[in-house]
């Protein structure tokens, strides 16, 4: 879903790039081979992992909810399953739109998890564990300040923040045992287990849960993808 929209901006040779909270760098990659030789791509996160190298690709430990920032450097910047957990997003909304330079764009894609239903269960008790498993996830990420909703708010928020053209685009995808889309669920239940206890589900809750999401037969739908563009307007 990222790249293709992003080659739908036309990326290309001579572009400047920033992606904000790179993760496994696979989108930086991507953009990196897309500018070279005359662009640049700039890929921070508030840990820098090492990812495989580029001559386009600087990689770089940033904190985006303090700065400093660039002031309008680049052609494009690239926030990815960021935004939504932090709580000072319009604050950071807000400077990287100040680092586009005029006619620059910015891509946020971010989950709307409000819509993530069971299609397929061995059975009632399975489907209840499935969107209880969800409904603790969503209010784990509120009690760490986040917004599990704001995916959908995204481009309210990217046309306040002063950008045009803004282009909202809603994605869905099946999550079935061996998908990648489930295999994130699956490891959530480990990755953020205690968390998962703290709000209200059980270890043994969670053992069920596990057996659930590797039956052959399960099969839900992902939360609702936006992938949403804005542009900075040129000055006049």
């Amino acid at each position: 879903i990222t790249t293709e929209r992003l080659a739908g901006l036309g990326v290309a040779d001579g572009w400047h790039c920033w992606e904000v909270g790179y993760g496994g760098g696979s989108i930086a990659r991507w953009l990196a081979e897309r500018v070279a030789p005359g662009g640049h791509v700039l890929a921070t996160d508030i840990v820098a992992r090492p990812i495989e190298r580029h001559p386009a690709l600087t990689v770089a430990e940033h904190d985006i909810r303090t700065g400093p920032f660039a002031h309008q450097r680049y052609d494009l910047v690239v926030a990815r399953l960021v935004l939504q957990h932090l709580p000072e997003r319009d604050a950071v909304l807000t400077a990287l739109v100040q680092a586009l330079k005029p006619g620059g764009w910015i891509q946020i894609d971010e989950f709307g998890t409000s819509y993530e239903p069971v299609l397929l269960a061995p059975d009632d008790e399975a489907a209840r564990l499935f969107a209880k498993f969800h409904t603790a996830k969503r209010e784990l990420m509120r009690s760490a300040g986040g917004d599990p909703e704001w995916g959908r708010r995204a481009a309210r928020a990217m046309r306040a923040a002063g950008l045009v053209d803004v282009d909202a685009r809603p994605y869905l995808q099946p999550r079935v045992p061996g998908s990648a889309e489930l295999d994130l669920q699956l490891h959530h239940t480990y990755h953020l287990r205690d968390g998962l206890l703290a709000v209200g589900m059980t270890q043994r809750e969670l053992e069920a849960l596990r057996e659930v999401m590797r039956d052959p037969a399960f099969r839900a739908s992902s939360s609702v993808i936006y992938s949403v563009q804005g542009r900075k307007e040129c000055v006049r």
